[in-house]
């Protein structure tokens, strides 16, 4: 896959479909890599007549690793959320993350694009929408949220799946893991087979080398994010907000309140979604995602 410098760092891209066609840029969510945008959703994207882009954030995958900033101390921060105080010390922000993405737009020649991102990548893309409006066609917000502090959190499950480190730094051992933590998040309407979730485990684990501080450094972006209600109001794009009626990381009603936010956003409640995209769920974010796309487009 190809890389190019944009604000400051390297960032690793792939693209799919024809180069005239309309630009689609999705975003991935906390630690993923832009594996986690299955091939057949984006290529699916593509035959509906869109050049879509998929990207390693900063800090994950094969983009700039931001290794000089250190281990930030997540619990002191989140006790400062906890305790309503602003956490004001973090690396970077969740705004620079979006300035990530309209330097790789930059790069690209593109102009606008469709902005599509989900979990941690919803919140880059509901900055986007609100920060850069002229170079937003549409936005498509999936299992996220306004970051309010008074809305339903994640299930102690759920969050210690995501947070819990592996027992060593052995390959064995991350991937087990990150299967674990795929189960206890994902969709118990659309579950992933054991093949599955294997396979999309090693290929990220196998992919680059094992960085828990750059994980963490993106964690406290997020911990450091005030609410964005406020900003979401002003955000003129079309708006789609995607949401799991079963998703025990983010709860729905970080889903509506997102929607609510944005004026004309419409809302989708999808039974039994969790907070993944399995292959068996990739029809309903294909239909969803590109039917919404191609009429804002129309």
């Amino acid at each position: 896959m190809p890389q190019i410098r944009a604000n400051g760092i390297d960032i690793e891209y792939e693209t799919f479909g024809r180069a005239a066609d309309p630009a689609l840029l999705l975003i991935m969510g906390f630690s993923a890599q832009l594996t986690m945008w299955p091939v057949a959703f984006c290529q699916g994207l593509a035959a509906k007549g869109f050049r879509v882009i998929r990207y390693d954030n900063r800090d994950v995958g094969k983009s700039t690793h931001l290794s000089q900033l250190g281990m930030p101390n997540i619990a002191e921060a989140m006790g400062k959320r906890l305790g309503g105080q602003s956490v004001d010390d973090a690396p970077y922000r969740l705004e620079d993350m979006a300035a990530d993405a309209a330097g790789l737009l930059d790069a690209l020649k593109i102009d606008k694009a469709h902005i599509v991102g989900a979990s941690m990548g919803g919140m880059i893309a509901q900055i986007f929408a609100a920060t850069y409006p002229a170079r937003t066609l549409s936005l498509v917000s999936i299992m996220s949220t306004t970051g309010r502090a008074d809305l339903p959190q994640a299930k102690p499950e759920a969050m210690a799946a995501l947070m819990t480190p592996p027992a060593s730094d052995s390959l064995e051992d991350r991937i087990a893991a990150g299967i674990k933590a795929l189960r206890v998040i994902g969709s118990p309407g659309f579950p992933a087979t054991d093949d599955e979730l294997k396979a999309e485990v090693t290929a990220a684990v196998t992919r680059v080398p094992y960085d828990p501080a750059g994980v963490a450094r993106q964690m406290l972006a997020i911990v450091a994010a005030p609410a964005r209600n406020a900003m979401l109001k002003g955000v003129k794009a079309p708006t789609l907000v995607i949401h799991g009626g079963d998703d025990p990381l983010i709860p729905s009603e970080g889903g509506k309140d997102t929607a609510d936010s944005i004026p004309g956003a419409k809302l989708e409640i999808v039974p039994g979604l969790g907070h993944d995209i399995s292959v068996a769920s990739i029809p309903v974010y294909l239909q969803l995602v590109g039917d919404f796309v191609s009429n804002a487009r129309a």
